[in-house]
């Protein structure tokens, strides 16, 4: 069996690539876990005349947890409740599949005071400085 290439990527992997090292990720942590990956899940906020998607919350399995990946509520609708409705929905999803909780992260500049409103509190960070932002780890176990 010949060695292994290593091919150094420093900038935009082939989407194909990234793939290949999640299938390989994924079917190791199934053979290991002794879990199944569920698919994500989402929930979108459409523009209401044109019904595209223009925001929402988008939350992956997490063996046992729902990791919220991505939340996004547009400028226009802020203010209307809307990120607190997605949040809820995701808990009720989450709660449905059977998960202990929702975990999440977010930037200094981004929401913690949000999250801490909703009941989570945080677990970890990564401390700012030159060229970082803090980063805050938070959870809400059920």
């Amino acid at each position: 069996m010949s060695a292994p290439i290593l091919d150094i990527i420093p900038d935009t992997p082939n989407p194909d690539d990234i793939r290949a090292i999640v299938a390989t990720l994924d079917a190791y942590n199934s053979a290991n876990s002794g879990m199944v990956d569920l698919p994500g899940f989402a929930v979108i906020i459409r523009d209401p005349k044109t019904r595209t998607a223009t925001g929402g919350l988008y939350a992956t399995d997490g063996y046992g947890w729902a990791f919220i990946r991505y939340l996004a509520v547009p400028d226009e609708y802020r203010g209307q409740g809307l990120g607190r409705r997605l949040m809820e929905e995701a808990e009720k999803i989450a709660r449905d599949r059977g998960y202990i909780g929702l975990w999440l992260d977010t930037f200094e500049f981004q929401a913690r005071p949000f999250y801490e409103k909703l009941g989570f509190e945080l677990f970890g960070e990564l401390e700012g400085g030159k060229n970082a932002i803090p980063r805050y780890f938070l959870k809400k176990r059920f």
